[in-house]
Parts: structure tokens; C-alpha cells; sequence
């Protein structure tokens, strides 16, 4: 039987739709063998009421069981060779941008199985013209046709070895075009592919994981219950141009992750779904990119009492642009309860639980709401998850995690980070915020919270911990290597932990007012709109202050971290009482930094700030009540690439 994603939600309102998809694939290792029906095979007429349309993807099943796949009208068989090894190369993987998706999505959830059928605008941004268009999709799944111009093209299929999928390999079609893509120029195709899409732990079983252990961290796949494909890095149920990365690499594998987000950034996505599942088991849950997306859920009655027919559920994103995400679908049978800012959708055995996560939520909205803004831009999305030890997942506005009690502590500290990344997330169209105002904001204000209730040295050192890896990263000079600006950033250690160092540093120099206003009427996704208000904001509520060389040394270039040293340490006698302090401070990084010196005596403490530039020398001159004992230059709130906090005594 044919059907037709254009005419599906006619057929679905007439009350009863049967998908025939033929029967689930196994890893594309033979060419994909498409039948034409006999010649003397009469044409099925439509039925009556069904609308009529064009038919822009359909598959049938005859007797014998073979599959017949057909794009458009009167589309030739596809010409698909296998390829013992790949023919694209790693430069042209690197220079092929997605900038649309235009995706409809058949699930038959009871088979695990899908079936999509896209419309995908790459763009060459390599150097050079391309020949080839390599596109990639997890090994579970079957390319079928890939069309240009409305006309069928001949690719090879090879398959990858790379962990940027669960099963630990990709399928890749590489395109040959008929004329090279130029430079920037952008070229339209036509895919269409199947699979199956269960439960895969062979990336982690292979490097020495136990099987429970990885299957709670891959957990992706199609079922009934619950759906759950959270994307690049984990299932790769979308094409995608990517290097082929193996686990066990360095942070290679996260740095193409980032690559990836980075190069999605921006386009434009639309997905149209339907769900084919079992009689008196319907979604209650669409979730797209994080967002929730209505259901229209037609229940299907049954012919008999042994034959039942399925069940349909469509859903249409519409016109959305992706943010610093790989995209992801969510589709499961849960209760929903709504909450403070959230709805959660449970499990019925911890529903119970429900109520801990929503006292949570009402006690860090007041904290949220005087740094960001009486409201959300979205709603946070709570997804319980299959099993309790399963790893959570994150992305826009949804926090996929097992919803079972914990203190309130870990609770609060949890959405704490997830409910700014929904102040943050759009609902609309309005383009998603940049990666380092949405992770690093998020990670900030997660160390904000712990400073108001366990203390500043507690949250100083959570940013310590993360330090480490950020020296690592670090370009030892801007002449070694361009580092990651933070625009740019494609790494966790620059994104999240660089942007929330930036952050409290922004707070020491402008103030917390200013860099609050600045969160809350900045234009999340223009990074410039925020450095403007922080700067325009500090003028207005103290002292001129220019930020200029701050947003160029540690936002808009990466010249690594400042390496600060105490050169000199000369008390001297003043008035009656009283001493004035002499410190002198080297900075043998690349980046300048704005450090407090604190000189103290039995009797005080004074703190004054300090400019440092790079490789350079600054002095700062403290008077103070008593003999002077110790200095301290910063207090770990810039990082730097030794030590972030220096200590001397008056008798060194």
C-alpha cells in the first residue's frame, strides 16, 4: 500500500491509516535492491475518499516480501554501489555545511522502525570546489535514493568506522556531481533512507565498558514507550558530513560534536512527523529539538478481535532555525504534570516524585528571576527516562533524566542550570542564543547559586576543578595555534567553562547589576548586543570603565590564559599606624588581566584591582592600617595557566 506525507493528515481525520513500510533493514553491506512491480499488475485506484495528491514517497511490499521504494512519479531505481572503502575525503567532510533540513518522518514504533524522506541545502565553505557530497547516517539505516535536480544520482555506499554513532559505524553516500560545487555556492538534495533504530551499546562494549553500564549511557532508540534519538554523538538518524571519529581519541570526538553544533547553528529545520503505534497505546509527548510539539493522535478502532490496526500520530515543528544543538526526537507514552516554569511527563512510578522537582523549581525561581527576567522565554521540559541509571540528556529547553527523589540541594543545583537554558531558549522562530550565552551562562549561574548557598570559596572551587582542562586547551601563545574564540568555540572547555570565567570576571569589572540587565535584555543569539549593554550599563552605574580590551583579549580572540607572578612585595612606613604597600606583578601570558590584590596586616585587609597587561609589569600601591604580613594576587576568578592564586609574605 502507498501512502503520501503530504496527504497523511487527511487520511489519519478519515479515522483509520495503514503504513506498509515494508519489513526493517539490516546495515546497508549490499546494495539496497529495488522491484518494479510486474507489468501486468493492475493499478490500485485510490479509494474514494482519500484525497487525491501527488505521491512524493511511498513504499509497497508484495507477497514474496520484496520492497519497492518510489520518489515521485515515474522515479527511476536508484543506482546504488557498495564501496569497499570510502571515496569522499576528510577536507571534503570538513567543508559541507547543512544549512536546511526539510524532513518527514515516518516511525513505526512497535518495529523500531523509521523511514525519512529529506530535503537537505548543503554549502560548500572549503577552500576549494567539491566533487564529492558526502553524507553520512548511522549504519542501522539504509540509504535508498538520493535525487538532484529532481533526477536520481549514482552513489557509492561506504561504511566508517566512527563512535559519533552508538552502533560505532556510519553509512556514507558520497555524491559525485556532474560539475564541482564552487566555493560558498549551495546545492539541494533528495534523500530518502530506512532502519531500524534499537538499543545499541558497541561503541562502549568495544573499548572494555559492561554491557549494562553502556546501554544506560546509549540508550537511543525506537519503541513503543518511549523514543528517544537524541542525535549526532549518539544516533545519527539525520545525514551529516562528519570525520570519523573513535572514542579513546583525546577530545576528539567532543570537539566534532562541537563542530558539528557550530555548522547547524543557525539553519533552517522543519520536521514533519508521524508515528505509527499500536491499538490503545498513543504518545502522549512530542519533543523536537527540545521543544514540544502538538500531537494530533487519531486511535484506530479494530477489525476483528485477533486483527487490530495501528494507531497514527502527526506533528509538524513548522519553520524553526536550529541553535548550538544536534538535532533530536523524543516521542513517549508519559503523564504530564505541570509546575513552576516546567512540566514534567512521568512514569507512573514516579509520579510521586514529581512533587520534589517542582518544590525544587519554585525555590530557584526568585534567584533565576533577579539575573534573568520575571519570565522564560520557554517552558523547561522534565522527560522521564526508560530506566533509572540511565545518563541524562540535555539540549534547548528539555532535561531528559530518571525523575526519581534526590535531596532538594542536588535538585536545585540541577535546575538551576536547566531552567536558564529555558529563560534562554526561544519558542519562535527568533534565532537561538550563541553556545557560550547559553552553556556558559547556564554553568555560570549553576556557580552563582553555590556561591549564594554554600559560599564564594565553594564556588570558586567548582571553577577550579574545571581549570585544568582549560590550560590544556589553551594555545600557549596566539602564534601557536588560533585557539578557540568564544563565538567560535566548538569545545566544552571553552564554551561552559572559559564563557563562565568570562562571566565572573565581567561581574568584578562592571558589576553584578549590569551584567544582570545585560542577561535579561541582550538578544541571546548576538553576542555583541550583550558586551554593548554590559559596557553601556557599567557607565551608567559607576566610574567610566572601558571594556574594549577585555572583550578583544578574552571574547573575541583567543590569546590563551594570563601567567601572573608577584616580582616584588616592599612595605614602607607612612603616618602614625598606618603602611603603604608596594606590589609589583608580571603577566608572562598573552591575554591581560584585571586581578585584586589583597595586602593584609594583624589588624585588616585591603583589596584594590590591578590591570596587568600582557607580557607586562604593573604596580599597585595599598595603604593599609598596621604592618603589612602577606599579598595575595587574584583569588581564582581569572584563570590563569599556572596557579590562579598567589600568596606572599612580607618576610620573603
Amino acid at each position: 500500500m502507498k501512502f503520501s506525507f503530504a496527504g497523511l493528515a487527511a487520511l489519519a481525520a478519515a479515522g483509520m491509516v495503514v503504513f506498509s513500510l515494508g519489513h526493517p533493514g539490516a546495515a546497508q553491506t549490499t546494495p539496497a535492491q529495488t522491484t518494479p512491480p510486474p507489468a501486468t499488475a493492475p493499478a490500485q485506484a485510490p479509494a474514494p475518499e482519500q484525497p487525491k495528491g501527488q505521491v512524493i514517497f511511498s513504499r509497497s511490499t508484495d507477497e514474496n516480501g520484496e520492497t519497492t521504494t518510489q520518489v515521485g512519479p515515474a522515479a527511476n531505481p536508484p543506482a546504488i554501489q557498495i564501496a569497499t572503502e570510502p571515496t569522499a575525503q576528510d577536507a571534503e567532510r570538513q567543508a559541507v555545511t547543512f544549512t536546511a533540513y526539510d524532513m518527514d518522518v515516518h516511525l513505526r514504533t512497535a518495529e523500531q522502525h523509521i523511514a525519512v524522506r529529506a530535503l537537505v541545502t548543503v554549502r560548500n565553505d572549503g577552500k576549494s570546489p567539491l566533487a564529492h557530497i558526502p553524507l553520512e547516517i548511522s549504519s542501522s539505516l539504509n540509504w535508498e535514493s538520493i535525487r538532484i535536480a529532481g533526477k536520481n544520482v549514482v552513489f557509492p555506499v561506504a561504511t566508517l568506522s566512527s563512535d559519533t554513532d552508538h552502533t560505532g559505524q556510519l553509512h556514507e553516500a558520497a555524491v559525485t556531481l556532474a560539475q564541482p560545487l564552487a566555493h560558498g555556492a549551495s546545492l539541494s538534495l533528495d534523500v530518502t533512507y530506512s532502519g531500524m533504530i534499537a538499543a545499541s551499546a558497541e561503541r562502549l562494549v568495544s573499548i572494555g565498558t559492561p554491557n549494562d553500564q553502556a546501554l544506560h549511557s546509549d540508550w537511543d532508540e525506537i519503541g513503543v514507550p518511549f523514543t528517544g534519538l537524541r542525535g549526532f554523538g549518539n544516533v545519527v538518524w539525520y545525514p551529516v558530513s562528519s570525520l570519523p571519529i573513535i572514542l579513546g581519541d583525546g577530545a576528539r570526538l567532543f570537539d566534532e560534536i562541537g563542530r558539528q553544533k557550530l555548522h547547524l547553528y543557525g539553519a533552517h529545520f522543519r520536521l514533519r512527523l508521524a508515528a505509527e503505534f499500536p491499538h490503545g497505546q498513543p504518545p502522549s509527548v512530542a519533543l523536537i529539538n527540545g521543544h514540544s510539539i502538538k500531537l494530533a493522535v487519531t486511535e484506530s478502532g479494530t477489525l476483528d478481535e485477533t486483527q487490530q490496526v495501528s494507531g497514527v500520530a502527526i506533528a509538524d515543528t513548522g519553520a524553526t532555525l536550529l541553535g548550538f544543538e544536534t538535532p533530536s526526537l523524543f516521542l513517549a507514552i508519559r503523564t504530564a504534570h505541570p509546575g513552576d516554569n516546567l512540566t514534567a511527563w512521568t512514569l507512573p512510578e514516579d509520579e510521586v516524585s514529581v512533587e520534589f522537582w517542582t518544590a525544587a523549581a519554585t525555590a530557584v525561581k526568585p534567584f533565576l528571576e533577579d539575573w534573568l527576567g520575571p519570565k522564560s522565554r520557554s517552558p523547561l521540559t522534565l522527560l522521564d527516562l526508560p530506566d533509572p541509571q540511565d545518563a541524562p540528556f540535555e539540549t534547548g529547553a528539555l532535561l531528559a533524566i530518571p525523575l526519581h527523589d534526590a535531596k532538594p540541594e542536588q535538585l536545585q543545583s540541577a535546575l538551576v542550570h536547566s531552567l536558564t537554558r529555558a529563560w534562554l531558549s526561544p519558542s519562535d522562530e527568533t534565532q537561538p542564543p550563541a553556545a557560550w550565552l547559553d552553556e556558559g551562562v547556564a554553568y555560570f549561574m549553576g556557580t552563582l547559586w553555590t556561591e549564594k548557598e554554600q559560599g564564594r570559596a565553594q564556588a570558586l572551587g567548582a571553577l577550579e576543578a574545571a581549570r585544568s582542562a582549560l590550560t590544556l586547551a589553551e594555545p600557549g601563545s596566539p602564534g601557536e595555534s588560533p585557539g578557540q574564540p568564544l563565538p567560535r568555540a566548538i569545545a566544552p572547555v571553552y564554551y561552559r567553562t572559559k564563557a563562565a570565567y568570562v562571566l565572573w570576571m565581567l561581574r568584578d569589572l562592571a558589576g553584578d547589576p549590569a551584567v544582570a540587565r545585560a542577561l535579561q535584555f541582550a538578544s541571546p543569539a548576538d553576542p555583541g548586543s550583550f558586551e554593548k549593554l554590559v559596557q553601556e550599563e557599567a557607565r551608567r552605574t559607576g566610574p567610566a570603565k572601558d571594556l574594549a580590551w577585555f572583550y578583544a583579549d578574552w571574547i573575541d580572540a583567543d590569546k590563551g590564559l594570563p601567567d601572573l607572578t608577584i616580582d616584588g612585595f616592599f612595605p614602607t612606613p607612612n603616618t602614625v599606624g598606618n603602611w603603604l604597600a608596594a606590589v609589583t606583578v608580571s603577566n608572562h601570558g598573552y591575554a591581560a588581566a584585571d586581578v585584586p590584590v589583597t595586602v593584609r596586616s594583624d589588624a585588616t585587609s585591603v583589596t584594590e584591582r590591578l590591570l596587568v597587561p600582557a607580557r607586562g609589569q604593573a604596580v599597585q600601591r595599598i595603604l593599609i592600617q598596621g604592618k603589612p604580613t602577606q599579598v595575595q594576587v587574584n583569588d581564582g576568578t581569572v584563570p590563569e595557566s599556572q596557579a590562579s592564586v598567589h600568596i606572599r609574605s612580607s618576610d620573603q
